[in-house]
């Protein structure tokens, strides 16, 4: 007959730590998916013998990317700068607009219509008229990526306000909170998981709202950001500069997405069912 061994407790103050294989695989698995990409992409481009204008390998991009990482990297800061500040008035814009919208229907029903106009219009329409109004790039820039990112914040932490249990609320008027105690205590925890998703969402949107108006700004961006010198190097046919751009602003957006997903399970994992271990 087997007998059952007690496994020692781990010392007080020091939790068990155990990495399950579920979390190695999921670090693995995209890592192991990027790298045979890599490889094959690699290897086709050697095999097949197709020259670098046309698409130049890896190996040959990463190397671009080092001797050019100095000019690259300061149009890169320039794009970051953009995105970054465009996100903080997406997020003052969006949810300050939000709270009041939860103050009022009739406010709501008034106003959020043209939000979605705003939403539903390409940036690439609007961007050329922008840039005629507005006479400082930079701010134009500003804008162009805040009208992209700004309506995931407002529509979500909308949703997140108009979401709360109505007999919570009712709970609260009876005994006689006031409105900003509702807002404050109930609404605004209820509706935090809602702000972060339109957060994550805006993150993105507000790198592609800056790159966008790059783009379309062309030679009046000259000297700015990163999609200036993508630009820049399809003039001159410089391919593996091209595809050395694309990388880091393709890395840009996974990083911002990471720590925003990094800020959501900090704020969250604690109590919210959405980041929080279930229990095994």
């Amino acid at each position: 007959m087997a007998t059952e061994v007690a496994l020692p407790e781990p010392l007080p103050g020091f939790p068990r730590f155990r990495l399950g294989w579920g979390r190695v695989l999921r670090l693995a698995l995209p890592l192991l998916v990027g790298i045979v990409v890599l490889v094959s992409w690699e290897a086709l481009v050697r095999i097949q013998g197709i020259p670098v204008y046309v698409l130049p390998g890896p190996l040959r991009i990463a190397a671009r990317l080092a001797s050019d990482w100095d000019t690259l990297s300061g149009s890169l800061l320039v794009t970051v700068r953009v995105t970054l500040l465009a996100l903080l008035a997406a997020v003052i814009g969006g949810g300050g607009l939000a709270i009041l919208f939860a103050q009022s229907k009739w406010i709501e029903a008034s106003f959020f219509p043209y939000a979605v106009i705003l939403q539903v219009t390409p940036i690439v329409a609007i961007a050329p008229l922008i840039l005629i109004y507005i006479r400082d790039t930079e701010l134009a820039l500003l804008f162009c990526a805040w009208l992209v990112a700004f309506f995931p914040v407002l529509s979500n932490t909308t949703l997140g306000l108009n979401s709360v249990d109505h007999n919570f609320i009712d709970l609260m008027q009876m005994y006689r909170a006031k409105r900003w105690q509702v807002l404050w205590y109930l609404r605004l925890p209820g509706a935090l998981p809602y702000f972060l998703g339109g957060l994550k969402i805006a993150g993105g949107l507000s790198l592609i709202g800056a790159v966008v108006a790059e783009f379309t700004a062309g030679t009046a961006a000259a000297g700015s950001g990163l999609a200036y010198r993508i630009l820049e190097s399809g003039y001159r046919l410089d391919i593996p500069r091209m595809y050395a751009g694309l990388a880091l602003l393709s890395m840009t957006g996974v990083l911002i997405f990471t720590l925003l997903s990094g800020l959501s399970w900090l704020l969250l994992h604690k109590w919210h069912e959405s980041a929080a271990r279930r229990e095994r």
